[in-house]
């Protein structure tokens, strides 16, 4: 992948990792249901003013509205529902491991369906070192509950493999704009989900939520959603889905991180040791370092 593909997965692993500590403040005061439609719905009206005042024309045939319609599904509703839902009783480590493994499951998905994106040895060792990174760098704590919680656990698991399917279907969005297939998957999403708040959350019911919690519901939708999907299918279109998830494994580093540099944390050695294991992983991956080292001796 071209450096600046690898800085745009930095930031948006940045935006996506905060989605996880604004998930669990707002939770803890809203239903489930409603955040994620929350998140979808003002992050649809956002993009569509941005897709407004660009210029940028919206899908005019049923065709393309199908394709934005499953897109919502699989990269929206699904995995939203299932990663908040799960949230409410697993801690936002574990879920981020569980998160990590979206390229493990694109990985395979488009070995088995596609003709131009295979699996390969090196690919294959790279996203094992890459995962392992993460376990390491999230820390031992985290998986203490692995079990505890198992209906979540599988939650938070399926979450990744609707994400994976997104990756393959994301692939007939190559050439559209960006703002368009951001904005008309979360229209999608939002007029979906709004019959099921109303019939289960029905929200007019709930207390008022803290100024906390709709902060994050906010940051949620314009940060983790609105910007993140642009820099998402800009990246699609640039080095191919299965590259694009490789960000999976950027967000706890990158959640660290905000927290050292913003919280005045102090990193543990495992962290420098988990990124270490992730940087080799995405090396390997991006296999330009193995090649040059193999053609180093041919040279010589």
């Amino acid at each position: 992948m071209p450096t600046r593909a690898w800085g745009m997965l930095l930031v948006l692993s940045v935006l996506w990792g905060g989605s996880f500590l604004f998930n669990r403040i707002a939770v803890a005061e809203i239903p489930t249901l409603t955040v994620v439609l929350s998140r979808v719905a003002l992050a649809s009206a956002l993009l569509l003013i941005a897709a407004r005042l660009t210029g940028v024309a919206m899908p005019a045939d049923a065709r393309g509205w199908r394709d934005h319609l499953v897109m919502g599904v699989l990269n929206n509703i699904i995995p939203f529902v299932l990663i908040v839902w799960g949230q409410r009783t697993i801690g936002a480590g574990l879920a981020s491991i569980f998160n990590a493994t979206t390229p493990i499951f694109g990985v395979i998905i488009a070995h088995l369906c596609t003709r131009d994106d295979k699996a390969t040895p090196l690919k294959a060792a790279g996203i094992a070192a890459a995962f392992l990174g993460v376990a390491v760098l999230v820390g031992l704590d985290a998986l203490a509950g692995l079990g505890d919680h198992l209906a979540a656990d599988l939650a938070c698991l399926a979450a990744a493999v609707s994400y994976g399917f997104s990756a393959l279907w994301s692939r007939r969005f190559r050439g559209r704009p960006p703002i368009a297939t951001a904005a008309g998957q979360l229209l999608c999403s939002t007029i979906l989900l709004t019959p099921a708040v109303l019939l289960i959350d029905r929200p007019w019911t709930q207390p008022l939520p803290s100024a906390a919690a709709v902060a994050a519901v906010v940051a949620l939708a314009a940060l983790s959603t609105a910007v993140a999907y642009i820099l998402f299918f800009r990246l699609t279109t640039l080095v191919g889905p299965t590259n694009t998830i490789l960000v999976t494994f950027l967000i706890p580093p990158s959640a660290i991180l905000l927290g050292i540099v913003v919280l005045g944390e102090r990193p543990a050695p495992q962290h420098f040791v988990g990124v270490a294991l992730i940087g080799l992983g995405l090396a390997a991956i991006d296999g330009r370092l193995f090649r040059r080292w193999r053609r180093a001796p041919e040279r010589a």
